[in-house]
């Protein structure tokens, strides 16, 4: 442990042995910090509103701080003395991603975890031991600190029955799992109109006379990423009909420039929350992403270019199941085959069974039935 958080860690356990837990103090937080976003934004937008006599406070990375300014919101800065201060009062910390160990939960702290997404790759425990990014390794061995991680949580969000299974074993959780379909989809179903979607776009300065392609690839346990498509083509093939916005998984610091195409794509990675970006776009190409089970809600056709498909499935992470035989679209390697999938997006049809495995209990409803369920105690 860095001697950093060896201090941070003594100053944690002092506050949540002496201060007061408040009854009333959420503590919310999105993607380590980076985001107003995803679920715990969800919970939140649905707390204010019903339950205004709870202080909701967001957990903020100073270095992404201007991303959570002009919403009115109450920030805290991580890593602060404010923070391990309202950290150590809060009644409720909610979060879709871990929590530092040497962040001292009090005994009368519940914390709810949401996680981030339906699995197809292997996670936590389900890891192969070769296959743990190295850094992840020190100072307790990854496992163990997953472990660690999830004795703390008190209820842990699944969207569907297939992630429940998955997330006991691979989580090692043994505390309440609330199976409800995820809160962030709720706005995909309710916010899915005209007005809405035109709104987004203006405000992106995407044009409106095409039709939107949004390319999200996953995290390849590698903190940069290099396109592997040739732009130039996609361009000359699609550039009359669509317009194209990037989106890099949240750990992905660096990518390939995408200069010399700005009149073709956006880079849209630092956008606060994806949910926008699947209401205006009217194809998803990714690869592993599990962004493609929440945008199957929409029911809109997707793409899957899976260049690295063997390295990925046998050498990287391994998946869930026989992603080749049920993916929801189309599987492309090359630039040729993946123009040519896009071309022909107006045949597909999503599976109803897909549907039904994983986005039936998507109604409109889950962030009601979550927060009725943790403000019950």
């Amino acid at each position: 442990m860095k001697r950093s958080e060896k201090i941070a860690k003594k100053l944690s356990t002092f506050l949540a042995t002496v201060v007061p837990v408040n009854k009333k103090i959420m503590v919310f937080e999105s993607f380590l910090g980076r985001q107003y976003s995803d679920n715990p934004r969800a919970m939140y937008e649905y707390i204010k509103e019903h339950y205004p006599e709870y202080k909701c406070y967001w957990s903020v990375d100073v270095a992404e701080q201007k991303k959570f300014e002009n919403k009115g919101l109450n920030i805290i800065k991580k890593g602060t003395i404010r923070w391990f201060f309202t950290m150590a009062r809060a009644k409720y910390w909610i979060s879709n991603s871990r929590i530092p160990l040497w962040v001292i939960k009090p005994k009368k702290t519940i914390y709810v975890q949401t996680w981030h997404g339906t699995p197809l790759k292997k996670l936590a425990i389900d890891m192969d031991d070769a296959n743990i990014y190295p850094s992840w390794n020190r100072p307790i061995p990854y496992k163990k600190a997953f472990s660690l991680e999830s004795s703390r949580w008190n209820y842990l969000i699944s969207p569907n029955k297939y992630s429940t299974n998955i997330f006991r074993r691979c989580f090692d959780f043994e505390n309440e799992m609330i199976e409800s379909g995820y809160p962030r989809n709720d706005y995909l179903i309710n916010g899915n109109n005209e007005e809405n979607i035109n709104h987004i776009k203006k405000a992106l300065n995407i044009p409106l006379d095409k039709k939107i392609i949004m390319y999200a690839p996953t995290w390849r346990d590698s903190f940069t990423f290099n396109l592997p498509l040739s732009l130039t083509n996609m361009k000359k093939e699609l550039g009359d009909e669509y317009y194209v916005i990037f989106r890099l998984h949240y750990l992905v610091k660096h990518t390939s420039e995408l200069i010399g195409h700005e009149d073709f794509i956006q880079n849209v990675t630092s956008y606060n929350d994806i949910s926008d970006l699947y209401l205006i776009s009217d194809v998803l190409i990714t690869d592993y992403s599990s962004v493609f089970f929440d945008y199957a809600v929409l029911k809109r056709p997707m793409i899957f270019h899976c260049f690295d498909m063997d390295l990925y499935k046998n050498d990287l992470r391994g998946f869930y199941f026989d992603f080749e035989k049920k993916a929801p679209g189309p599987i492309v390697t090359t630039t040729d085959e993946l123009i040519d999938a896009v071309k022909r997006v107006d045949q597909q049809e999503i599976s109803l069974e897909f549907l039904d495995q994983f986005a039936s209990l998507e109604d409109g409803k889950a962030t009601e039935r979550v927060v009725e369920r943790i403000l019950e105690k």
